[in-house]
């Protein structure tokens, strides 16, 4: 049994052998059932994205300033600073990552008179 284990672990074995043919048989197992058992927690973003490109632009330090097209960001009337900065992180989320924290953010309007937000955000 020794010398068996030994020969599978040295990979000793020519091809066309019965024991060649099992070795590549547990690696194919191996490589295509190992994603299903183990969970990686990677997912693809559930948020459709928005209709208007989102421009991200570092500010020097570890922070980015977001600026995303005001139509995309769903905001009630009369929402309070937490729903406006909660609507905002979901807006920014399919390009920054659901692991970034809002700041502060202002209203402005782009080149071609669009109205726009702009948000400060760190990781």
């Amino acid at each position: 049994m020794n010398k068996l284990l030994k020969s599978y672990f040295y990979w000793t074995y020519p091809r066309g052998n019965v024991h060649y043919d099992v070795m590549v048989t547990l690696i194919l197992l191996f490589i295509f059932v190992t994603p299903h058992l183990w969970n990686f927690g990677d997912k693809p973003s559930s948020a459709s994205g928005p209709a208007h490109p989102i421009q991200v632009v570092g500010d020097g330090n570890h922070d980015v300033i977001v600026s995303v097209q005001a139509v995309d960001v769903q905001i009630p009337d009369g929402a309070t600073p937490n729903e406006i900065k909660k609507a905002l992180r979901q807006a920014i989320e399919p390009v920054t990552g659901d692991a970034v924290f809002v700041e502060r953010w202002e209203t402005a309007t782009d080149d071609h008179g669009n109205s726009i937000w702009k948000i400060w955000a760190h990781r």
